[in-house]
């Protein structure tokens, strides 16, 4: 197959042509002289060596060789209008990207995102999931929730949630037999924890405060003994094996309460480890002087100052 191809400009004049059956209505619906039109279909004759339009009385007819590709070549004008406008309206659509941890996109973002589109229709919004931090001054995300991170001096921070960490795990397996009343329980259930080895799932500064020795030892218990493990590199599937009854995992208050509240977790202990850590939110200034980034920092600060009361 030849893949030449004439002007686009000649098809385009040709193809109104063909519809109007008139170079001054083509030349209008073009915005060009009538000329202008007559000439582009003249070339386009010369190049493809056959004429393709010839007068009849005062008006217009198609040759053979014009119409055999009418058809065709309406339907492609008609999919690069539709293609451009797709474009055209895309443009017109308003973004906006957010970062943020798994854990906390799972267990607390996602499930009240439906707020913020019910004000702010308008808005497509990405979530970017992953444990990766994001360099919100070079990649395109407009805000990072982190969690125990310590921002640069050039982000505007909000704080979300101090945290303190707490042991819980299902309804049936508090209630035993062996029933949980207290951490010397402990022995008696599997832990489920995080894997230290595996540096992906969460900060260096943040990672301690979720392994079953350290807590212990905060919270005044290092003596007691304690059963069997089963490891996880995943937070939000440690979550879920505790919902499921699998064993007592230690949570972060913020991801755990909507849960327990629920009655899926509980917490049968009353120790509770407070942390220096919590979980931020982070823009640039840049990008906070963008309206939709300003509306969903405003937004999300109401659900948070909500669920506090």
């Amino acid at each position: 197959m030849n893949n030449w191809l004439p002007s686009l400009n000649a098809l385009r004049a040709f193809e109104a042509v063909s519809r109007h059956l008139s170079y001054r209505d083509a030349a209008q619906e073009l915005h060009v002289t009538s000329a202008a039109v007559k000439q582009l279909v003249r070339k386009l004759e010369e190049s493809l060596g056959t004429p393709l339009v010839r007068r009849r009385g005062r008006g217009l007819i198609l040759t053979n060789a014009g119409v055999v590709g009418l058809s065709d070549l309406n339907s492609a004008f008609k999919q690069i209008a539709t293609a451009v406008e797709k474009i055209r309206l895309m443009e017109q659509r308003r973004s906006l990207t957010i970062t943020v941890e798994p854990f906390f996109a799972t267990a607390w973002l996602v499930q009240r995102l439906g707020a913020f589109k019910s004000r702010n229709p308008e808005v497509d919004v990405l979530i970017d999931s992953s444990m990766r931090i994001v360099d919100l001054e070079r990649e395109a995300a407009d805000i990072g929730i982190r969690y125990g991170m310590k921002p640069s001096k050039e982000h505007i921070v909000h704080r979300l949630f101090d945290d303190e960490t707490l042991a819980v795990c299902s309804p049936s397996l508090a209630e035993g037999p062996p029933a949980l009343r207290r951490l010397s329980d402990l022995a008696g259930v599997t832990l489920l924890q995080m894997d230290p080895t595996d540096a992906g799932w969460m900060s260096l500064a943040s990672r301690h405060w979720f392994d079953w020795r350290t807590w212990l030892a905060t919270v005044g218990a290092g003596e007691i003994k304690t059963g069997s493990s089963l490891r996880f590199n995943d937070y939000n599937l440690a979550v879920q094996a505790a919902i499921a009854g699998q064993g007592v995992v230690l949570g972060s208050w913020p991801i755990v309460r909507d849960a327990i509240e629920a009655n899926l977790l509980v917490s049968p202990f009353v120790e509770r480890a407070r942390t220096d850590i919590g979980y931020d939110l982070v823009v640039t200034t840049e990008a906070m002087a963008k309206p939709d980034v300003a509306g969903f920092v405003e937004w999300i600060l109401e659900e948070v100052a909500s669920q506090a009361t």
